[in-house]
Formats: structure tokens, C-alpha cells, sequence
């Protein structure tokens, strides 16, 4: 069982020996509905813009800045996920 509460979810699961529902929370949302999602998007369409706009950057360049973008919020994303446990219901 799912349930969501004030922006956050947490899982039940019936533990089975004892007779109790233990609730464990996620720590994190998907990450299409974080901010820094969209921040990233923002960026990586600000940074094509501003290398399409000015003669003095290379297109390899600019391609390199997005994929360093992408990397890092990737990485970001990692990290805000290491420390939870997802659990999925055996129900």
C-alpha cells in the first residue's frame, strides 16, 4: 500500500509475524517532479541558445557544456537516492 501525504510517500507493508504495518518513507520524488529537472532542461535550452548565438563558441563545445550539465544532474540524483531503501509490495 501507497499512500501520499503532504508531497511525500511512504510504503506499508504488512509484516506478517508480528501482525503490525510497518511504514517506511521514500525519501525521494521521481526526478520529472523535482525542480532541478526542470532547471536542468532550462539550462541545457539557454546553453544550445547562447551557442547558437554567438559565432565565437564551437558546437563542440556547447555539446560538451549540455553533456556536463546532464552528467551532473545525473550524479545529483545519485546522491538524493543513495541513502533511501525503495521497497515494493509482495501484494
Amino acid at each position: 500500500m501507497t499512500t501520499e501525504a503532504s508531497g511525500r510517500t511512504y510504503v506499508a507493508t504488512r509484516d506478517h509475524d508480528r501482525g503490525h504495518v510497518r511504514r517506511r518513507w521514500t525519501e525521494t520524488k521521481p526526478s520529472f517532479m523535482t525542480t532541478e529537472f526542470y532547471a536542468m532542461i532550462a539550462v541545457i535550452v539557454a546553453t544550445i541558445v547562447a551557442g547558437e548565438s554567438n559565432n565565437s563558441w564551437d558546437d563542440r563545445w556547447v555539446w560538451q557544456v549540455v553533456g556536463a550539465i546532464a552528467i551532473g544532474y545525473m550524479v545529483s540524483r545519485g546522491l538524493a537516492k543513495s541513502g533511501t531503501a525503495q521497497t515494493r509490495d509482495s501484494d
